[in-house]
């Protein structure tokens, strides 16, 4: 008998759409919260850093505590219409926010964070709509769409908007910014139509959505998935302090904007896309725990090759490219570990998704530290060290241990 996973991909389920459907919160939180935006317009309004860096911190605690509020995503209505809300009100309360005049000012904050609280139902809501993909290629491959979306999406409007900020039409800044997150949301309308997820009494529901936590999360089941997501494989979080120790290896400041900005971001995004070619037939656990190998691997470039430029754009264009392919396999993997969406597939994908972003906070301090220890090859080779052996330790492991899937 054939292995459905070899199917094709589903015409009705077109996975490669959720490269669209995420694309809202990519530009909302990877490109105006998080990829320097509104601190650039902050910075314009002469606004002090402190500031301003206390404005995007807060701006930014919806991207961790999204899961307190992602079970809506799973009721009421369907979840293609969750995204589509959380979209458009999210982007005209950004576009409220930052027309007016301080960007520091009560008002303008609450709006955007209001906003961006809107636009994380985008991400439960794709998580959902994964997780009720039929066959197990669907699902990978939409994993890398939805990854190399955020991505490319995310630093394509940060491009577009501080370009923008500075050229006469800076006016408009505030409009194109909401129009850039709620209409890639359109394309949820081309998604395949999902019945409604809770249907039936409130207690019947309720009492399904707990068997489905409870088949999830407390078996021994869950253990390896839990470790795999709390240890820091392929992390990425080197990424935000290589451009601190480029000048190390006689890189300049425009090259360094480049490779670690719009085309390091594009870089990424391709790096998840590629993970497409990764067969089916190779579990996601094993295959992330591969990629993550890989990605210390070349990470190591960095710790023990010459204090060169080329050593440098070597380093970091292989890191950025396997830290992609390990992103979209990370989603691969929480699919894997939730199993069915059933009634409950959005605020499970929030959780397991809000715990895998432990590894990167802390990873940053741990990279710094090796930074601090060990000169400039200390940062590369700490991420090289950790990362690599903790992918080692959960390849054995996942090679022996074959869990079974959830049924819920």
């Amino acid at each position: 008998m054939a292995d459905s996973s070899f199917a094709p991909p589903a015409p009705q389920e077109r996975p490669w759409l959720f490269s669209f459907m995420i694309a809202p919160n990519a530009v909302l939180a990877n490109g105006v919260v998080q990829g320097g935006v509104l601190a650039f317009l902050m910075s314009q309004q002469n606004i002090p850093a402190s500031r301003a860096a206390a404005v995007v911190s807060f701006l930014s605690l919806p991207t961790m505590l999204y899961c307190l509020w992602s079970p809506l995503t799973d009721f009421l209505v369907r979840r293609r219409t969750w995204l589509l809300w959380g979209a458009l009100l999210g982007g005209l309360l950004m576009a409220l926010g930052m027309a007016q005049g301080d960007l520091t000012s009560r008002k303008s904050v609450w709006l955007m964070f209001a906003g961006a609280c809107l636009g994380q139902l985008v991400v439960s809501a794709c998580g959902g709509m994964m997780g009720a993909l039929k066959t197990e290629r669907d699902k990978r491959i939409s994993g890398s769409f939805y990854q190399g979306g955020s991505l490319a999406f995310g630093a394509l409007s940060v491009f577009v908007l501080i370009s923008v900020s500075e050229g006469r039409h800076a006016v408009w800044i505030a409009p194109l910014a909401g129009l850039l997150i709620a209409v890639p949301a359109l394309s949820a309308l081309a998604a395949p139509a999902q019945d409604l997820v809770a249907t039936g009494s409130f207690g019947n529901t309720m009492a399904h959505v707990w068997a489905e936590f409870k088949a999830t999360f407390l078996n021994r089941r869950a253990i390896p998935y839990l470790l795999t997501l709390g240890l820091p494989l392929a992390s990425g979080s080197a990424m935000s302090l290589l451009p601190g120790v480029a000048r190390a290896y006689g890189v300049p400041g425009t090259q360094v904007a480049w490779m670690n900005g719009l085309g390091g971001a594009l870089l990424t995004a391709l790096g998840s896309l590629s993970a497409t070619v990764v067969p089916a037939r190779i579990r996601a656990s094993v295959a992330y725990c591969l990629i993550a190998i890989t990605n210390a691997i070349v990470t190591a470039i960095l710790a023990v090759g010459p204090l060169r430029p080329g050593t440098y754009f070597l380093g970091v264009t292989l890191y950025l490219f396997t830290v992609g392919m390990a992103y979209a396999l990370f989603t691969a993997v929480l699919l894997e570990f939730m199993g069915d969406s059933g009634k409950s597939g959005s605020a499970r994908y929030s959780l397991i998704n809000s715990l895998g972003n432990i590894p990167v906070i802390y990873m940053i301090a741990l990279d710094g530290w090796g930074s601090g220890r060990w000169g400039t090859r200390g940062l590369a080779g700490t991420e090289a060290v950790v990362g690599g052996g903790a992918a080692l330790c959960m390849l054995l492991f996942f090679l022996v241990y074959k869990p079974k899937a959830v049924s819920v």
